[in-house]
């Protein structure tokens, strides 16, 4: 593709849990830009951060963070607020999307399956289970796997749950419970473009151990990486359909992935989305990027058309007097 030659700021790093994973991507998608010519200020976000950008006076802001606050709003509320193009989700798509629950009241009633579930407080663990064992625990708004346990029978966490356990979600007050569906780990990633979105293909992710939590994620040889994913051609269909599916509702620009967790002796029945990341890590062990140049686009040209669509996005609002791509 042919994109102008641009001054972007590549927005990466901050406070969240997945900081480091934010300085991966962002530190690459920045590489790749200025190997494309562009000129690229990089910025660590701080609570300064809006004077920093008005002083470097980007085209378009890249948003390479992970979590809280680049993916749940905040920082799209900003950028909004100064007039500056940015890339990925607008700021409603981005409150919805790291919610759990909100993205479960937004997809299923549109047909797109997820796992049940409740939300509960982390202290009344203690008192009893929220659910049948086996349940997964996790964190309401938090990517990357963060503070998720699965509580089984033979679980040292004991039964019930024990005040001295030691277990991954204590550091935060809500959480969801949600049955364990037994079986595969999927993924789809989804790029727009001026004709619409597109899912790529599917990747199926074999951890060497235990389940596909942060450590398995963004550790070298923890996990393989199957792609594409050798599953029938019906779930494979549904997956690219579902992905779409989510990325349409959820109002989701630029690129997401979705994940699934697949009971392959259900069949179509034991398919279910578990959410839909509006800014996927871009690293070198991310997903998109994998899925992308499966599909022929290389990492540079994958970086290139997120930042064109942004640009598309940015038009698109001056022209009909919208949000930043929230319907």
């Amino acid at each position: 593709m042919t994109l102008a030659k641009l001054h972007i700021v590549v927005l990466m790093g901050g406070w969240a849990n997945e900081r480091s994973v934010s300085l991966m991507s962002g530190n690459g998608i920045a590489d790749a830009l200025e190997e494309r010519g562009h000129t690229v200020t990089r910025i660590d976000m701080d609570r300064q951060v809006a004077a920093r950008i008005v002083e470097a006076a980007p085209d378009v802001v890249f948003n390479a963070l992970h979590g809280v606050p680049g993916e749940d709003g905040t920082v799209q509320g900003m950028l909004d607020l100064m007039g500056i193009p940015y890339t990925h989700s607008g700021l409603a798509t981005s409150v919805i999307a790291i919610d759990k629950e909100l993205t479960k009241q937004a997809l299923v009633p549109a047909g797109i399956p997820m796992p049940g579930g409740r939300i509960v407080r982390s202290e009344d663990l203690y008192e009893g289970d929220p659910l049948p064992r086996p349940y997964v625990l996790k964190p309401v708004n938090e990517g990357s796997s963060v503070g998720v346990a699965i509580v089984t029978d033979e679980s040292n966490y004991g039964k019930p749950i024990q005040r001295d356990a030691v277990g991954p979600w204590q550091q935060f007050d809500s959480l969801l419970a949600e049955p364990f569906i037994k079986g595969r780990e999927l993924t789809t990633a989804v790029i727009d473009s001026e004709n619409g979105p597109r899912a790529l293909t599917v990747t199926e992710l074999v951890p060497k151990s235990g389940f596909y939590d942060f450590e398995a994620k963004y550790t070298d040889g923890m996990t393989d990486h199957i792609c594409p994913a050798d599953i029938p051609d019906n779930i494979m269909a549904l997956c690219l359909d579902y992905a779409v599916g989510a990325h349409k509702v959820l109002g989701c620009k630029g690129t997401s992935r979705t994940d699934f967790r697949w009971d392959d002796e259900q069949g179509e029945q034991g398919l279910f989305i578990l959410e839909t990341n509006t800014q996927p890590g871009m690293t070198p062990l991310s997903l998109v990027p994998e899925q992308a140049k499966y599909c022929g686009m290389d990492y540079g040209d994958l970086v290139e058309a997120i930042v064109a669509e942004a640009l598309r996005v940015a038009e698109e609002k001056k022209t009909k007097g919208n949000a930043h791509g929230d319907s």
